[in-house]
């Protein structure tokens, strides 16, 4: 497969060429009671062509990183804050006592950990502490003998499935439920009986995956990567050596790290914090663990300076991401193409309207991969659509969660996913390799749960 820099390049040049094919268009904005800036789904009209020149074409990269530049700093602290600590011994100690202590039972941290996830992920709707989650469990999984893309599926999968299924999810469940003026966070039955079906099959098949590799490592996906050899040489423990301890500094920078998280899981459900407060935390939590721990000024920079360095790849196909979705935003065609899937998935039969709504979501996410951003753009479309073609609007909103949700980590649009990746040291390819059949399986339950919704006209 060509590099993950290539096929981003050629999906920008296809989304730039397309702009001197699809006429441009545009609906109107209003301002929702909460600040945010939807369409008006009675607005849309054809306005003169603006296809993306070669000048913007050129920009495309720059453009991307810049739009994209919460996430892109945000991968890069992450990965210098982690360093740090690592450095500290912190890390390698703590991996050494919980080695020791699961080693007879080490497959039973998968489900432990994802059902943590992914009801986080639910509750407050934030996917991306994946990238959080998964420096902090890498080691531990290389070390009970599993591999980089368990490390990746744990966090990935198990967040994926708590945000797709959204119980209290705000970002999806509350967001697209105010846009189609529902109850807020009605139809919480059959959302929680989504929640149990998609991290289930996640848990079990991502178990199955790692009881292979850790029996036979040959059958790991990343068998025969140079860096996936040098994780298991620094990381994987002999139970036969003596067992390593923390040293008085170590023990009060631990419990300082614990505290630094327990400083964000706070600004997060109470002060609505993201990416830039994270980041700015994980600063300051970096610098001051390196500094309780022993570490002195000099180490700590040259810490962050070789974390950067570890992530900078994925911060930069954060980037590339984002301009795919730059060059439509240019050309002024990204309307044009919801307007046109609305028109798709009107002229369906009734039978299978809200399954086309859902293919139609899942194909849109990969130029949208945002779950509030989608749902500004698409939901005041799909929300009165949907009463003209028979589906309820409970079921239009479960179809765009669905489609928007399950693909973020499959397409390499999605700048968060691919963030997460380089974090653990996973290619996009090998991933996918991975990743498809569940995702066939998680196709399957999503259609199972949208024609119970349309045959029992659910409304929550």
């Amino acid at each position: 497969m060509p590099h993950i820099y290539v096929i981003l390049f050629v999906f920008t040049a296809i989304a730039a060429l397309l702009t001197h094919v699809i006429p441009a268009g545009q609906y109107d904005r209003i301002t929702l009671p909460n600040g945010r800036a939807a369409v008006d789904p009675e607005t849309f009209r054809y306005i003169d062509a603006s296809p993306v020149g070669l000048e913007q074409f050129m920009m495309a990269v720059p453009n991307g990183l810049i739009d994209a530049a919460q996430v892109v700093f945000f991968t890069l602290i992450i990965g210098g804050m982690f360093m740090v600590i690592r450095r500290t011994g912190i890390i390698d100690v703590a991996v050494d006592k919980l080695t020791r202590r699961f080693a007879g039972r080490s497959v039973l941290m998968i489900p432990t950990l994802m059902i943590v996830f992914a009801t986080i992920a639910t509750l407050i709707g934030t996917q991306e502490l994946a990238l959080v989650y998964v420096p902090v469990i890498l080691p531990l999984m290389i070390a009970l003998r599993f591999d980089s893309i368990v490390a990746a599926g744990t966090a990935l999968l198990a967040t994926t499935a708590g945000f797709t299924a959204g119980v209290l999810n705000p970002i999806n469940t509350g967001l697209g439920q105010t846009i189609a003026e529902l109850p807020l966070y009605s139809g919480f039955g059959l959302r929680a009986l989504l929640f149990t079906a998609l991290t289930g099959a996640a848990i079990l098949y991502l178990m199955r995956y790692a009881l292979k590799v850790r029996t036979n490592p040959e059958f790991s996906l990343m068998a025969g990567s140079s860096l996936e050899q040098e994780k298991r040489r620094v990381y994987v423990h002999d139970l036969d050596t003596p067992a390593m301890s923390f040293s008085n500094r170590q023990k009060w920078g631990g419990i300082a790290a614990i505290g630094f998280f327990a400083i964000m899981v706070w600004g997060v459900l109470t002060r609505g914090w993201f990416m830039t407060e994270m980041a700015g935390l994980f600063v300051v939590m970096g610098i001051s663990v390196g500094l309780i721990a022993g570490l002195g000024t000099g180490k700590i920079c040259e810490a962050f300076n070789e974390g950067f360095r570890d992530v900078l790849v994925g911060a930069i196909i954060v980037g590339l991401a984002r301009a795919v979705a730059v060059m439509l935003e240019q050309g002024q065609v990204m309307d044009t193409l919801v307007h046109g899937l609305g028109g798709l998935v009107g002229g369906l039969p009734s039978t299978f309207s809200a399954l086309g709504m859902f293919v139609s979501q899942l194909g849109f996410n990969f130029v949208v991969p945002s779950g509030s951003g989608q749902a500004l753009v698409t939901m005041p479309i799909m929300a009165p659509l949907s009463d003209l073609i028979g589906v309820t609007r409970q079921s239009s909103v479960l179809a765009y969660q669905l489609g928007d949700g399950l693909s973020n980590i499959l397409y390499p649009t999605s700048g968060y996913f691919m963030a997460t990746l380089a974090l653990a040291g996973v290619g996009w390819d090998r991933w996918v390799r991975f990743f498809l059949p569940l995702f066939g399986i998680w196709i399957a339950i999503s259609a199972l749960f949208l024609i119970y919704a349309q045959a029992v006209s659910w409304i929550g």
